[in-house]
């Protein structure tokens, strides 16, 4: 199995790519499977049906529209977020869905779009099934998919065969544990970066490459910077109100405070994170890192790096973004990045632990401390729930973003005031992290019927 860099950051829309931009994915590929089987002329309507943690919490998560989206033919990396709400009120008020130039379809929200709480598809906890009807209500086509998480679908079949949809690609230097790695990049007098780009290499050249890099960075600066100059309530019920924007004022209105408390840099990491985190939950455009409920962890701590590292460098951004991506690769393939299969540990532990091997990497730490700071954010994510209040990525996921940046930055810096040495290694951590998933309930894991979701105090 190859995974690009791309293909774990990727940029979308919020605020979750399990919920929102794999079902988008899933509703254009099944759009897609009509055509292609020359069913358009017949197909009448398309059935949607979700079940497990889509069903739990896919309200909260904007599942529905993003449905109704991919059903439309949207794609989440080119959809303007601020016409999403004119298309979803087009298609209620119409009930018709014009899906490509020869493919037009009814629509009942209600009727073609069912929530199946109290069942799941056998393979995955995020599953959907899809069925094109005629207009006398015949099944013409049925596809089931699973959004495995970070935007990551893959059918009933290809799951069934442990198979990834995305692609099957030789590259020059395979790995598929930090062991591996570590050797690879011996063996070949490479950095992980280095490697990771040669890797890359076996879909674009070296140009596109690195515009994709800078495109991936540019494209969390801009999220930053909208996630703190927009301030108001964030939509779904819970009235959280964005706090980045009043941070933000706070910490430019009182720079003497740095100088009196250290500790105001973390004052920074947080509001970068809660700034990426609030326009997640606003339905906003952000980069999947891996997922979109931790997709503030990685650009805070490069923020971090940019604002804050005194030798930072574009190489730097760079290197940061390929080293995460490998670490990233490692719990893909061996555990995973789902919080509805293994808890949060799966989306804010693993890109805590991808920020704080992308931090090590940008500040020319070894391979062996690399590894050993990502292995240190993740030990210390072990066990972490997922459990979202209201089904809404807000509370506690907004926090948890910021706490876990901070973790990534600390992890860094005590791989860097070690030799490199450690008694857990990565690839044991991401055992138990996989292990641990495998064993907690089902309620921890991204249903909102446990945990916090269950035990809020009214006030």
């Amino acid at each position: 199995m190859a995974v690009s860099v791309f293909d774990l950051f990727k940029i979308g829309i919020g605020p979750s790519s399990s919920h929102t931009v794999g079902p988008m994915r899933a509703a254009n590929l099944f759009i897609g499977q009509v055509i292609s089987h020359n069913l358009a002329e017949k197909t009448h309507a398309i059935l949607t049906e979700l079940y497990g943690s889509l069903s739990h919490t896919g309200r909260g998560h904007g599942t529905d529209k993003a449905i109704i989206l991919g059903l439309l033919g949207h794609m989440p990396d080119e959809i303007n977020p601020d016409d999403i709400p004119g298309l979803l009120e087009q298609v209620r008020e119409s009930e018709s869905i014009q899906a490509d130039s020869q493919l037009t379809l009814q629509f009942k929200e209600k009727k073609h779009l069912k929530f199946h709480k109290r069942k799941t598809l056998p393979l995955h906890s995020n599953g959907m099934q899809f069925t094109a009807l005629d207009k006398d209500g015949n099944e013409l086509l049925r596809k089931a998919y699973y959004s495995v998480g970070g935007g990551f679908i893959m059918s009933h079949s290809h799951l069934a065969k442990k198979h990834i949809m995305e692609d099957d690609s030789d590259i020059p230097y395979p790995f598929t544990t930090a062991a591996e790695l570590e050797n690879q990049c011996k063996e070949h007098s490479l950095t992980i970066a280095q490697l990771m780009f040669a890797n890359e290499q076996t879909w674009r050249n070296d140009e596109q490459i690195k515009q994709g890099l800078d495109q991936i960075w540019l494209a969390m600066v801009s999220c930053v910077q909208r996630g703190l100059t927009t301030d108001g309530v964030l939509p779904g019920g819970l009235k959280v109100i964005r706090r980045a924007p009043k941070l933000h004022e706070q910490l430019k209105n009182n720079p003497k405070t740095s100088l009196t408390d250290p500790l105001t840099i973390l004052d920074w990491v947080n509001m970068f994170a809660l700034a990426v985190s609030e326009e997640n939950a606003a339905g906003g455009r952000v980069v999947t890192a891996p997922t979109n409920g931790a997709a503030g962890i990685i650009p805070a701590v490069l923020h971090y790096y940019h604002h804050f590292v005194s030798d930072a460098t574009e190489q730097g951004i760079h290197d940061f973004l390929l080293t995460a991506a490998a670490i990233g690769i490692l719990y893909k393939t061996k555990a995973s990045i789902s919080g509805a299969e293994v808890g949060c540990q799966g989306e804010v532990g693993v890109a805590s632990s991808m920020a704080a091997a992308g931090l090590a990497a940008a500040c020319q730490l070894t391979i062996e401390e690399i590894h050993n700071a990502a292995e240190i954010a993740m030990e210390h994510n072990l066990g972490l729930t997922c459990d979202p209040i209201g089904g809404l990525v807000q509370i506690p996921c907004i926090e948890r973003n910021a706490m876990g940046a901070v973790k990534a930055i600390n992890a860094f810096r005590m791989a860097d005031r070690n030799d490199g040495c450690h008694w857990v290694t990565l690839d044991k951590v991401i055992q138990t992290m996989k292990a641990t998933g495998d064993d907690m309930k089902e309620i921890y894991k991204e249903t909102s019927r446990g945990g916090l979701a269950v035990n809020i105090i009214e006030c």
